[in-house]
């Protein structure tokens, strides 16, 4: 069995990982987690749309796009507990780009 994935599907598979990142550049640390899971379940689907597109063959599978759009979020997923989270990349994205701003005169 020989498995051939085009570039298209490996690109997909790294921006997978790197999503995580992405939610918490845009979110602050008091950002409810639900909150969070849908940001990235909504980006792992616009992954998983932008891939299938891009992958070259004929016509366009919605079924692909379901399969690829899972396993973006699972990856997304893990990827922030195994590997953004305890190296602490996960908190200085949180903590670069958004901040909640401070009530003044309270």
């Amino acid at each position: 069995m020989t498995v051939d994935l085009d570039r298209a599907y490996w690109l997909g598979l790294l921006i997978s990982v790197v999503l995580p990142v992405l939610v918490g550049l845009v979110t602050t640390r008091v950002t409810h987690a639900g909150t969070k899971a849908v940001l990235l379940l909504a980006l792992s689907t616009l992954n998983g749309f932008l891939v299938e597109f891009a992958a070259p063959g004929p016509g366009w599978h919605a079924g692909t796009v379901a399969v690829l759009a899972l396993v973006s979020f699972a990856t997304g997923v893990l990827a922030h507990f195994g590997l953004w989270k305890p190296t602490g990349v996960s908190g200085k994205a949180q903590d670069s780009l958004v901040t909640s701003r401070p009530l003044s005169g309270v």
